[in-house]
């Protein structure tokens, strides 16, 4: 076997390649529903999809996969497998296990409504009007209640939303997280009130210069060269599009990552490019010897997100990246800009203030949102509570937890992407992948202790290898909770980013 001297593997591996394939396509097809798809598309784009998914659960619930895996397991030279080919095998088995027990009209009919719904979610939040999305998005978490409780079983998930999160989070729990947010919401809270009463706060009106949407997407190229993301060359993997939600999708050699420009908020464009770039660096470089198996997939969105999270904010909020990118942004923008001083941009940019908007909030208080969204999904899945009540428990949770009153539900509850794309069990990755970021950040400084220099010289080639090397090339060899121990040798904890948050923000708010 170590020479892949039996058939059945190789198999096994070539229906993988045909699966990985179609599911690259799909994800394209999404990409252009989201960025260049003219508005009378949608109806043949949500039976296109539909069509996919219906194609995609065929192949994935092959019976000669079964067969295969059943051979591959019983042959006498199984012990002689490698770790990558086990873990192969491990996760075609986990896979064909769970697209076995899920109907192919349901697989379908779900692809379908995603699409439904997200178009009405684009006009329902334009019009500001929850009503108007309710319809499609109750038949979609209907759906995605049916599956999350066939997939129960196979997973064996206590409840049917932990049998979503480890679709995204595997082997973490809605009791785990609930243990983990809540350690990590005390945390959150204490450095929030340090800067509150702080008499040292900045001035955020330079954030709010016009800048003009051609000039923003000059800058977006300078950030893309910066983290190395290739949008240029005849060699290049990526692109850079707008649409209302930023999002990265992809594949090794085609990933492609959006973003949103406002002309009184440009430094909104400057983070969501960071944030998805990172997201484009970890897809790029996994390891290509791996493309088309299931370890050369990411290893989860928590992981992912930490490395969105890495990029955004550990390196484009830092001192030093600002000390490179601001006398390109003045030199680029001009006159709107050229009066701005560095600490004064650097502590705007790091500003710490409860708001409405997940996107928008700084680093200190995403957690927050992030706790909301994970309590009203665990609840909701658990019969507490219905969507119809999604808009009020919203809307109360943001005045408990972050004292804002929201004004329209296009600013509440239909402000992400996620429920209209039946991304149920997402969002505790974002806060998860904070956590993972500040403890790569701690193995990191060990052993690159002088990454901050090059950085201020726009040099971020240090960094990204060492994220390659012990984070990317890893792809999903290992599950999560073993492969942040191997980079940083401890258990999931919240003390590495909570550390780094009191750090920075001590030295900014002068607490």
């Amino acid at each position: 076997m170590a020479k892949q001297s039996f058939s059945s593997y190789k198999k096994l591996l070539a229906k993988m390649k045909n699966i990985v394939t179609l599911q690259s396509a799909a994800a394209i097809l999404h990409w252009d529903m989201e960025t260049m798809m003219p508005p009378r598309g949608i109806k043949l784009r949500s039976l296109q999809l539909a069509m996919l998914s219906r194609i995609g659960h065929k192949m994935s619930t092959d019976p000669e996969i079964g067969r295969l895996l059943e051979e591959t397991n019983k042959h006498p030279e199984y012990s002689r497998l490698n770790p990558v080919q086990k873990r192969n095998l491990y996760l075609i088995k986990k896979h064909y296990n769970e697209q076995t027990k899920l109907p192919e009209e349901l697989v379908a009919e779900t692809s379908k409504q995603q699409a439904i719904t997200i178009d009405t979610w684009k006009k329902a939040k334009a019009a500001k009007n929850f009503p108007k999305f309710k319809p499609e998005l109750e038949k979609l978490f209907s759906l995605k209640r049916k599956a999350a409780e066939i997939l129960m079983e196979v997973k064996e998930s206590a409840t049917p939303y932990d049998a979503l999160i480890d679709i995204f989070e595997p082997k973490m729990t809605s009791e785990k997280i609930s243990n983990v947010f809540k350690e990590l919401k005390q945390g959150l809270v204490s450095v929030l009130r340090k800067c509150e009463a702080s008499q040292k706060h900045p001035d955020t009106s330079i954030l709010n210069r016009r800048v003009p949407i051609e000039t923003q997407q000059k800058i977006a190229k300078v950030i893309a060269e910066f983290i190395g993301y290739d949008t240029e060359s005849k060699k290049s993997g990526g692109r850079i599009d707008e649409t209302e939600h930023p999002f990265t999708t992809g594949y090794y050699d085609d990933v492609r990552i959006t973003t949103h420009f406002y002309e009184n908020k440009f430094a909104s464009a400057i983070f969501s490019l960071l944030h998805e770039g990172g997201h484009a660096l970890y897809e790029q470089n996994l390891k290509p010897e791996w493309i088309f198996q299931p370890v050369g997939d990411a290893c989860s969105m928590g992981l992912h997100e930490s490395q969105s999270r890495f990029v955004e904010n550990i390196v484009g909020r830092s001192r030093e990246f600002w000390i490179y990118l601001l006398p390109k942004l003045r030199k680029i923008a001009g006159k709107p800009l050229s009066d701005v001083h560095l600490d004064d941009f650097i502590h705007a940019v790091n500003q710490v203030m409860p708001s409405k908007i997940r996107v928008e909030a700084d680093e200190v208080t995403y957690g927050l949102h992030v706790i909301i969204r994970f309590n009203l999904e665990r609840d909701l899945f658990a019969g507490k509570i219905t969507v119809d009540e999604l808009p009020q428990v919203w809307n109360e949770s943001y005045r408990e937890y972050l004292g804002v009153d929201v004004e329209d539900d296009s600013e509440g509850v239909m402000q992400d992407t996620h429920w209209a794309s039946g991304l149920y069990g997402y969002f505790p990755s974002y806060a998860l992948g904070n956590i993972y970021s500040g403890q790569i950040l701690a193995t990191m400084e060990n052993g690159l202790q002088d990454w901050r220099d090059p950085i201020s010289k726009g040099d971020f080639r240090n960094v990204k290898q060492w994220l390659v090397k012990n984070v990317h090339r890893h792809g999903n060899l290992y599950d999560p909770p073993d492969l942040i121990k191997i980079i940083n040798g401890k258990e999931l904890s919240v003390d590495p980013y909570l550390n780094y948050l009191h750090e920075k923000y001590s030295k900014l708010y002068d607490f």
